[in-house]
């Protein structure tokens, strides 16, 4: 996400039925197949139904867009999410995004964070750092170099808008959701990364979404699961989390994603996306921003296991929201019955259609700023392996390698990264590399098989995860000339021969650490 995300992880259960085929319209009879363009037709004011599919990023599976979606684009359906399998390739997403601007003008959007969270690299990682290496570093001329590079990216796919950069206050380390997302833990380093990153982005003319209102840092929850907890005070939220997004208002950051968490003080016991305290007394009226206010996923569990898909599309864009991520999740059927449900609520009152004018009207500014010429020219993606380098860090001293044995420990990727590849082996081909879960490893069996040669221990994030720790621990002590690589946040470093910190696992992270093994 953010929360926005590609499916669920193998052995958490999903809240419903998996998006339809590719190149099928998803439908299961004649009723839904009609989908947006049915319901416009059946209404008595189709002015209003299209107002209301303005207000919608929908998503969809395959790698060309499917007729419901095409049909939907022509009747007013706002735009798109797009996710790793919507991807194989530079040439293919430029293909799959001219079918969608044929159909209509949307908005077309992705989480590109750079480091852990990627779409365009979901198959392969990601050829820059990630936010948490680009705080190490503190270069803002190197951090708006590298979006400048992901923006050029981004714009030779056709996508229009980042869901990034993340600016959250990562205060909480056990936080399992930012992590490496996050620039750091200062509020106004996070501030400075966070403005020179919509600059690169906007450079190019690729809209900014500045991500998760009202900050997603101090949570030990993962929204995409539960509703999180920010257990801070209203004078403790200006002073901390909303420094960086302050910032980003002032430096024109054209949309802002809002975040699924609770603040007692300010939101009660509902998510920041259906507070109006949060989207219009806060962010709009005491922090003056006017563009394009966009949800986290509404599938995520923080909303649809509460209040519900459309539930949570009726209360979120009464608080102020103008554009509904829906996420991977909804099938053509599911938002047909969202868009019925706003509809319904116009109807009936709880919704002032002066609501869905207002999102509208923000939405179309936004498509016509896509439309103007580029700002500046884009930065090669060197500029990625670059910064990676100068975020890397070695501590101690590692030995010559001699016929590498490698235990790369195994971490349950979270649900806003997914699925992507990461470790140690397109670097070290001769290597011998295994990857292990923690609590089935045999310690005796690696030390073993270790023997005689260089050890290298890769672990994410090991401060986490206790079995991580005890297996790391048991490996050290085994051999304390091994060399432990971390791959997550450096805050537990175990007492070992040479520890290498990368501030996250993208490609360059890991070639970035392999260099310095190797020099």
């Amino acid at each position: 996400m953010s929360a926005t995300r590609d499916p669920l992880p193998t052995g958490i259960a999903k809240s419903r039925d998996p998006l339809p085929d590719p190149g099928t319209d998803g439908a299961r009879d004649s009723g839904p197949r009609r989908g947006i363009a049915g319901l416009i037709a059946d209404a008595g004011d189709r002015g209003l139904v299209r107002l209301a599919a303005g207000t919608l990023l929908a998503a969809f599976r395959g790698t060309a867009a499917p007729d419901w979606v095409l049909r939907g684009l022509e009747d007013g359906l706002g735009g798109v999410t797009l996710f790793g399998f919507n991807v194989e390739g530079p040439e293919q997403m430029a293909s799959l995004t001219a079918q969608l601007t044929g159909a209509g003008r949307p908005v077309i959007s992705l989480d590109e964070e750079g480091g852990d969270v990627t779409r365009l690299a979901y198959h392969t990682g990601s050829p820059y750092p990630g936010n948490a290496a680009l705080g190490a570093v503190d270069d803002v001329e190197l951090t708006e170099r590298v979006y400048r590079s992901m923006a050029a990216g981004l714009a030779h796919c056709g996508v229009n808008l980042d869901m990034g950069p993340v600016a959250d206050v990562n205060t909480v380390d056990d936080n399992p959701i930012i992590g490496t997302r996050s620039f750091g833990s200062s509020p106004e380093l996070v501030a400075r990364h966070t403005v020179a990153a919509v600059r690169g982005l906007q450079a190019l003319g690729i809209a900014a979404c500045v991500k998760h209102f009202p900050g997603h840092g101090a949570t030990r929850q993962d929204s995409h699961l539960e509703i999180p907890l920010v257990d801070a005070s209203l004078d403790l939220l200006r002073e901390r989390e909303l420094v960086p997004f302050r910032a980003a208002i002032e430096a024109g950051t054209k949309s802002i994603m809002t975040a699924h968490v609770a603040v007692p003080g300010l939101t009660g016991g509902l998510p920041a996306t259906l507070s109006a305290e949060t989207l219009t007394a806060l962010l709009r009226r005491e922090m003056g921003y006017d563009g394009v206010v966009i949800t986290d996923a509404l599938d995520m569990h923080a909303i649809s296991r509460g209040v519900g898909l459309g539930g949570g599309a009726v209360m979120s864009l009464a608080a102020g929201a103008d554009l509904l991520c829906l996420g991977p999740l909804p099938t053509p059927e599911e938002i047909t019955l969202l868009l019925a449900a706003i509809v319904d609520a116009v109807a009936d009152g709880r919704l002032p259609a002066e609501r869905l004018e207002e999102a509208n009207e923000r939405t179309d500014r936004l498509r016509d700023w896509f439309a103007a010429p580029y700002r500046d020219a884009g930065e090669s993606t060197v500029v990625g392996l670059d910064a990676a380098r100068r975020a890397v860090s070695l501590t101690g001293s590692a030995a010559p390698l001699v016929d590498p044995f490698v235990v790369e420990v195994d971490t349950p990727p979270t649900i806003a990264v997914g699925d992507v590849p990461w470790g140690v082996s397109p670097w070290l081909p001769d290597a011998e590399v295994v990857r292990v879960k923690p609590d089935e490893a045999d310690t005796a069996a690696l030390l073993g098989r270790a023997r005689g040669r260089s050890l290298i221990v890769v672990v994410k994030d090991a401060h986490r995860h206790p079995r991580t720790r005890a297996l790391v621990s048991a490996l050290v002590a085994g051999r304390p000339d091994a060399v432990v690589v971390e791959m997550g946040l450096p805050i537990w470093r175990p007492a070992a021969g040479a520890y290498i910190a990368t501030y996250g696992a993208a490609r360059a992270n890991t070639q970035a650490a392999v260099e310095l093994l190797t020099a």
